[in-house]
């Protein structure tokens, strides 16, 4: 007899890939938009180097801190409601039983069915029951702090890195043209890797991120050729 293999879910990889995608998307964007900027209002290629380095480190350590703030908030809560719940199961556990049978008719079962499936349960797992089913709260979508700050850090600086090394390989009046189109090519590959990992369509997935970052690179672009003309 052979054995089914196990599922491979796309909504196992929405934590680590929700940072990535926001990291490396965010890295692109920001680092060509402020590498645009800046030689708009034609300042050096040294100059130009020493912003793009800057927003990179910047970035990353910003993309960390929040991320982690952020999830950590998650954690917090997370963690506050399942202490309530095990003190409410601590105290009345017959009324913990009738809630989470309620759960089980409201979704379709008969209630005596709802009532062997929630006694199955919480004699198995009464807190991971009720944290499943009532709170919502499984292992798969569970907050994790450190690794979506790693993930968004790491990915920040991978994605900032691109624009910023063609950057660093270009100078003079092709630097503007070459750092936008490449940072385009970059944006609309990791909105088609992204959609495709997330079971997507991919040139939706590419379209829509490619059409933001280059929104955001013309209105930087603008900025610092205002000011450059101004200056």
């Amino acid at each position: 007899m052979s054995r089914g293999r196990p599922e491979l879910h796309r909504t196992e990889r929405i934590g680590w890939l929700r940072a990535a995608v926001l990291g490396a998307n965010d890295g692109i964007v920001s680092t060509a938009s402020l590498v645009l900027g800046v030689a708009a209002a034609h300042a050096t290629h040294r100059n130009i180097l020493v912003a793009g380095t800057a927003s990179l480190v910047a970035g990353a350590m910003s993309m960390a801190a929040g991320e982690y703030v952020s999830v950590h908030s998650q954690a917090d809560t997370e963690k506050a409601d399942l202490a309530l719940e095990a003190a409410e199961l601590a105290s009345d556990e017959p009324g913990e039983h009738k809630e989470l049978t309620d759960i089980y008719v409201g979704r379709g079962l008969d209630r005596q069915l709802a009532e062997q499936v929630a006694h199955q349960l919480m004699a198995h797992d009464a807190l991971g029951a009720h944290a499943r089913d009532e709170l919502g709260i499984v292992e798969t979508l569970r907050a994790r702090p450190f690794q979506a700050a790693w993930a968004s850090a790491a990915s920040f600086a991978c994605g900032a890195a691109l624009p910023l090394l063609v950057s660093a390989l270009t100078a003079g009046a092709l630097l503007i043209p070459l750092v936008s189109a490449a940072s385009l090519v970059f944006l609309a590959v990791l909105g088609g890797v992204a959609a495709r990992t997330g079971g997507a369509g991919v040139m939706v997935g590419a379209f829509r991120v490619t059409f933001w970052g280059a929104f955001a690179m013309v209105l930087t672009a603008g900025v610092g050729w205002l000011f450059g003309a101004v200056g």
